[in-house]
């Protein structure tokens, strides 16, 4: 290891990694009451592995933010933060793998120690509640405990940090601003939403006169298969009329704002394009994230029902159905799910003018 000086500096293993200190945190609840229960080491162990995990979690959230702080986000931060978010989402897998670790102690074992450990939940991890924030799960959008804020369980000063990411902007925030800023929507005399209007009107339309047309389907299912096709007048609705994704972002159905949403749809159709494979690249990324999240929690809530079945957790929380319902409803990045809905087939993409392809494709000048 060098110093600033330009001089190597010595360190011991042991010392370096703090072992003693770390080998010394694994306390048994079970043990200090004159009780020793086994399995209860696998389940602090696990628990602190997890508090490690996240820790690491959040140095790469706060480090991808920090990127995006400035109004021009050049591709070589883009690529690492793309790293960063890769290697999160690689943290989440194992964080999920985990549980099945947990799972090689029966509920019996854990029964064997269980009643110590009230009222200690890991409802409290505030690293977990960060992790929340950095994404950006909108506080008004999250199940409440017992009627009370997220946050309740920490001390004053622990709620100002959770407070605080919220006003220095999340994750979520910063993405949506980047967004807005993608210069391609109208360049050049091309109108993008004037042009995916019509490739969509035209889409749609074959799609409609295939199925009127086929021989195998009785009229009731003509009828019902053209209306899931869908129109202007279906989901499209909030990609075609501004007015009513701002309705939707106020009943709290979306989160992207509606110039960042025809951002990310244009980023999808045009992918293949090289300057827009980062950006792609970056909002899969996220896509990922969240899947992993919604993994994690699943994976979790049902390790619960396995161990205490539909008992109250030992936090006071309803266990297994509030861990449940987080899963479905604390999902951040859904904006970025909808866009599938969004899209047409590459036959169908208006075709770009060769202005704009020129601006979206990599040069080099001898």
């Amino acid at each position: 290891m060098k110093s600033q000086e330009g001089k190597y500096t010595t360190i011991h293993y042991q010392k370096y990694l703090k072992i003693e200190e770390l080998l010394s945190a694994q306390v048994l609840r079970s043990e200090q009451v004159g009780d020793p229960a086994h399995e209860e080491m696998l389940f602090i162990i696990v628990h602190q592995v997890y508090e490690l995990w996240f820790k690491q979690i959040i140095h790469e959230l706060e480090s991808v933010i920090r990127f995006f702080d400035d109004n021009e986000v050049v591709e070589t931060s883009l690529s690492v933060a793309i790293g960063r978010l890769n290697r999160t989402e690689e943290i989440l897998q194992l964080l999920v793998k985990q549980i099945g670790i947990m799972e090689t102690m029966t509920p019996l074992d854990f029964l064997d120690f269980r009643n110590y450990l009230f009222p200690a939940s890991g409802f409290q991890s505030f690293q977990f509640r960060v992790i929340e924030c950095l994404l950006g799960l909108p506080e008004d959008q999250r199940l409440t405990y017992y009627g009370q804020k997220y946050s309740s369980v920490f001390t004053e000063d622990k709620q100002k940090t959770l407070d605080d990411i919220y006003a220095k902007g999340t994750l979520l925030d910063t993405v949506n601003a980047w967004l807005e800023r993608t210069p391609f929507l109208e360049l050049d005399g091309f109108n993008f939403l004037g042009e995916y209007k019509k490739a969509l009107t035209k889409m749609l339309e074959k799609e409609t006169k295939a199925i009127m047309e086929s021989e195998y389907l009785t009229d009731k299912e003509k009828k019902m298969r053209s209306e899931m096709v869908g129109g202007t007048d279906t989901y499209f609705r909030s990609i075609l009329d501004e007015e009513t994704h701002n309705k939707l972002m106020a009943e709290g159905k979306k989160r992207l704002s509606y110039k960042a949403t025809l951002a990310a749809l244009f980023i999808n159709l045009y992918r293949e394009e090289p300057i827009l494979q980062l950006p792609f690249q970056f909002i899969t990324c996220l896509i990922d994230i969240d899947n992993e999240v919604t993994n994690w929690r699943y994976r979790h809530a049902q390790m619960v029902l396995r161990m205490i079945g539909h008992k109250t957790g030992t936090g006071g929380s309803s266990g297994h159905e509030y861990l449940a319902k987080t899963a479905m409803m604390h999902q951040i990045f859904t904006d970025f799910h909808g866009i599938s809905s969004l899209l047409i087939p590459r036959s169908e993409l208006p075709i770009l003018p060769e202005g704009i392809r020129a601006q979206l494709n990599f040069k080099f000048n001898a």
